[in-house]
């Protein structure tokens, strides 16, 4: 192969099979081929000069409680790199994940760890979640956390119930304008100068409101200072503070217009939308489905003395002998020692068949042996592909940096221009007026009129809906800025099997003498290849009495007893009584040199060009029939992908499976490529020449899809795929249906309406507030009533359904 030894696209190892394109470029497969010479090459650096790597550096990923917007990412980032020996860190909110580059000489994980559990943050090593005891600790603490705003919000809720009414009583009545002074409702009201008495009372509730309920608040208001980037939680901050001081001062100076109400609505409003997104967010966790973990961490190790003993992967070195069950996991990457076995490799190639391999062959760890068992020699280094997928995994997801909010955009424009305007009415009145104490209490309320608090009110409120709305149709999504990613998508990446396709063996066809079936089916309960297991379950006598779906005619034998049983590595071979019978491919017909009807050969080769598996059965040394199986492809995957098309959106298929597999989805008018054997590092690499020319979103569901999903710009996970697909994905379906899919689109298209619609309501208080400051009527009391009409119209709005 020229003396190239790595793929062009994905460096995997050219073996024997390689291929080469016009240019002499080598490849592991075909299906890279055709990426590579389809695809325009994208430089993997933008920058010209290599810089030197540090060999002694450490890689180390770290799950990041607490994150949830594009700001916490820069604060941890800044956090972790001011610690002595970390050379580097990228963080993503997205996926709560940051990855550090460290000297383990100069710091620890455990340091690392503490440095960034800082201000409500809480970092763990990102590898302690792969035990479902530890997820479930995890979880727990989410929990804890949730509770913990809810108390704090309960708090907000209590103190104001028990504060405002006599508020209302003791300070409203005096606030009327003129014209409603003389109304008897308010004439034996308590006065002015009664209230001042009870100010040190609003003033401590008001305080504990502030400093208890408003924490979430103020921490991230903290942050967004630190890092010079407003955001949502400043802008509540500014009106709920500037509240504060100006009641603080005004009682101070003997002052009864104060707006401790404001304070203690406005934090408590806000930390109960915050609190209903946490719940909406924690329900979207409850409903995922429990996805097999497909990670081993112990193996069988042979000891050599005829014994086997149990022992972490972990402690598994080069050339140890493992034996592996059938039915097992195999724990690392090695080469078969023993005769032969069958393996499925789906979960790290996407190979929708189970692959039989001989002596000496290479398997590839986190397959699973589905026929005979394995002794495995263990590579050098002793390592599993699918631990590799999983590090791939994380690396992509903790460079994957999350937009920045909408309105955490519209906070960076506004917070500059307001504190240039309070500064300048505040200057200018203390200048008029002579009195510094009055232009305070002037740009004080000016932070009052002029602050959009309320988008702080609607972003959580539109976020929580929309993921409501999902939720309702099976779709689970934790992050808003998901939706806007949806509605940038150029380009739909599919993979097939088990995307495209229901990804379990199931019966297509059946053209075979009834009287045979039954044998056949009872045959095939002695193999262990998936194939063998449809068969028994479709044409096997069943344990109620009644028989399968073939097995019909009067004359089929109601328990056939089979003997001398035989297997092959391509099928198997056993006795029905005096009859013999023979089940497997055309091959296996050839070498026990039994008779094969050119009509049974052309269809098994035709099925086969078209993705299916022809099984061919026969008896006395002639075939007689043909079981056709294969991979079906889901319900309504034509509509799906047409709909989609619709919104002049590029169609790919993407596929580990062979060309013939995915051949028929090349006919559909809608699907621009069809990309089929190629691997998952090649996977990862056309996602990345795609993002070069637009947004692209990744729809898998296996463990070979993971890094795909995860280096896409949006990725979209089938809920009956794999935990690894689960994880790297932005998106999980549900209810299990591709139509979902264009669903969620949709879905992204209506939560944008609803945001703007939400924004619109919440910049509704300040033109209230302005407009009664132009005409001379801004008081506590109509500033207060500005803030609970634009709140409750954007409650009410978010209540209405979304699709």
């Amino acid at each position: 192969m020229g003396g190239q030894t790595a793929c062009a696209l994905c460096a995997c190892p050219v073996e024997a099979t390689g291929v080469a394109d016009e240019q002499g470029n080598q490849y592991c497969s075909a299906g890279c081929r055709a990426v590579g010479t389809t695809l325009d090459l994208v430089p993997r650096h933008e920058s010209s000069e290599a810089e030197p790597q540090d060999t002694s550096a450490a890689t180390q990923f770290l799950h990041v409680d607490g994150m949830h917007c594009h700001t916490c990412e820069q604060f941890l980032e800044r956090i972790a790199t001011e610690k002595d020996g970390v050379s580097g860190a990228e963080a993503s909110y997205i996926t709560e994940t940051i990855r550090v580059e460290y000297d383990p000489d100069e710091i620890t994980v455990e340091t690392l760890c503490d440095s960034l559990s800082t201000v409500g943050y809480t970092a763990i090593p990102r590898e302690s979640l792969s035990t479902v005891a530890d997820d479930q600790k995890r979880r727990t603490d989410d929990r804890h956390m949730d509770d913990m705003i809810g108390f704090r919000y309960a708090a907000g809720i209590l103190v104001g119930m028990f504060i405002l009414m006599p508020y209302v009583l003791v300070f409203y009545p005096s606030q009327i304008p003129g014209f409603l002074d003389e109304m008897t409702l308010f004439e034996s009201g308590p006065g002015p100068g009664e209230g001042i008495f009870l100010l040190p009372t609003f003033m401590g509730m008001a305080s504990i409101v502030l400093f208890f309920t408003g924490l979430p608040v103020l921490r991230g208001a903290y942050v967004s200072l630190r890092m010079r980037q407003p955001n949502t939680d400043l802008l509540v901050t500014i009106t709920i503070v500037s509240a504060y001081l100006y009641g603080t001062l005004a009682f101070l100076t003997g002052n009864v217009e104060v707006y401790y109400d404001l304070t203690i609505v406005i934090a408590a409003t806000v930390v109960a939308a915050i609190y209903y997104e946490s719940l909406v967010k924690q329900r979207a966790v409850d409903r995922l489905t429990e996805l097999t973990v497909s990670e081993v961490t112990h193996a069988e190790r042979d000891d050599g003395d005829g014994t086997t003993s149990e022992v972490p992967v972990e402690e598994l070195e080069a050339g140890d002998r493992v034996l592996v069950t059938q039915g097992d996991r195999i724990p690392v990457d090695g080469v078969l020692e023993n005769e032969r076995c069958t393996v499925d490799e789906a979960v790290v190639t996407g190979e929708s068949l189970p692959v039989r391999k001989q002596t000496g062959d290479e398997l590839v760890g986190g397959s699973v042996v589905v026929e005979d068992r394995a002794v495995l020699a263990v590579g050098d280094p002793p390592t599993s592909s699918l631990e590799g997928l999983t590090n791939a995994v994380w690396d992509l997801q903790s460079a994957s940096h999350g937009v920045q909010r909408r309105s955490d955009r519209l906070a960076g424009v506004v917070v500059p221009g307001l504190a240039v305007l309070a500064a300048v009415v505040a200057l200018s009145t203390a200048v008029l007026d002579g009195s510094l104490l009055t232009g305070v209490f002037a740009g004080l309320a000016t932070l009052l009129v002029a602050c959009p608090w309320a988008v702080g009110l609607s972003t959580p409120l539109s976020v929580a809906t929309s993921i409501e709305a999902g939720l309702r149709r099976g779709i689970i999504v934790f992050d808003e800025t998901i939706f806007e990613r949806l509605r940038e998508t150029d380009t739909v990446v599919f993979d097939k099997t088990g995307t495209l396709t229901t990804g379990e063996m199931q019966l297509v066809d059946v053209d075979a003498p009834t009287d045979l079936l039954a044998s056949v089916a009872a045959l095939e309960k002695h193999a262990a290849h998936p194939a063998s297991r449809v068969i028994a379950d479709e044409f096997g006598v069943q344990t109620d009495g009644g028989t399968g779906a073939a097995n019909t005619a009067a004359e089929s034998p109601p328990h056939p007893q089979i003997t001398a049983v035989r297997t092959h590595p391509t099928g198997i071979e056993g006795k029905d009584g005096e009859r013999t019978l023979l089940v497997g491919n055309l091959g296996l017909f050839a070498d026990q040199g039994w008779e094969v009807d050119s009509q049974i050969e052309q269809r098994a080769v035709a099925e086969r060009k078209a993705g299916n598996l022809p099984v061919v059965v026969g008896a006395d040394g002639a075939a007689e029939g043909i079981i056709v199986l294969g991979d079906s492809p889901r319900q309504e995957w034509e509509e799906t992908i047409s709909r989609l098309a619709s919104r002049d959106i590029e169609i790919v298929v993407l596929t580990g499976d062979d060309g013939a597999a995915a051949a028929r989805f090349e006919s559909h008018d809608d699907v621009d490529h069809v990309f089929a054997g190629v691997s998952p590092a090649g996977k990862t690499e056309a996602i990345r020449r795609l993002r070069a020319s637009g947004h692209v979103t990744m729809v898998g569901d296996g463990t070979n899809d993971g890094p795909a999903l995860a280096g896409a710009d949006l990725g979209i996970s089938i809920s009956s795929g794999t935990a690894l697909a689960a994880e790297a994905a932005d998106i999980t379906i549900l209810d299990d249906k591709i139509s979902t899919v264009e669903t969620a689109f949709d879905l992204g298209d209506a939560a944008r309406h609803r945001l703007v619609q939400n924004t619109g309501l919440a910049l509704g208080f300040n033109a209230i507030a302005i407009g009664l400051a132009v005409a001379g009527l801004l008081n506590p009391l109509f500033v207060m009533g500005a803030a609970i009409l634009s709140g409750g119209m954007i409650a009410f709005n978010s209540s209405r359904s979304l699709l």
